[in-house]
């Protein structure tokens, strides 16, 4: 015979918790599943690895970093998310996505214990940008969707970007040579 305490505390401890990294941008706290990010580095310490990309339609989005034989781009966050543009000091960069976000600074790691879906008020490409929100602190705080700073048609119109880009920079090196 069960006892209906014992089916509660077994859906509980199956309910598994998540570990978010608290960022701030623009000075509005947001999570991001740690999962997701596979580094976390300094601006200043990108100086060689970043390259600046000319491409007017997709703002967000300035520079490339080059790692190993992959390129990301490296996303705004203050823009993506229309807000007051900052000076950022940090970059995310995220795990099995060709993305590194530029972030104001860290705040602290949390384990959340569930991820709620978005009210009907988040009806434009808000919907794409968060995975949810979360209950952190008395704070509610979207969780940031990785997939959701670049779409799969700006992926193409960067890579287009950057490829033509590319063989400027060999044909330029050719020509010297």
């Amino acid at each position: 015979m069960k006892i209906a305490s014992q089916d509660a505390s077994k859906s509980r401890r199956a309910h598994r918790s998540e570990a978010v990294i608290l960022f701030t941008v623009a000075g509005k706290l947001f999570a991001i599943t740690a999962d997701d990010v596979q580094e976390i580095r300094s601006t200043d310490s990108l100086a060689g690895a970043a390259n600046e990309i000319a491409q007017p339609e997709i703002p967000k989005v300035r520079h490339t970093l080059e790692r190993g034989q992959r390129t990301s781009y490296v996303v705004n966050a203050c823009v993506h998310l229309g807000l007051r543009v900052t000076r950022p000091t940090l970059v995310l960069i995220l795990r099995q996505m060709r993305v590194a976000v530029l972030v104001d600074r860290i705040e602290r790691m949390a384990e959340i214990a569930a991820i709620h879906q978005l009210p009907h008020a988040f009806s434009g490409a808000e919907r794409s940008w968060y995975r949810g929100l979360a209950y952190v602190d008395d704070q509610v705080i979207p969780v940031m969707n990785p997939k959701g700073f670049l779409t799969a048609e700006e992926f193409r119109q960067l890579d287009r970007t950057a490829g033509a880009a590319a063989a400027r920079h060999e044909m330029e090196g050719a020509v010297q040579g």
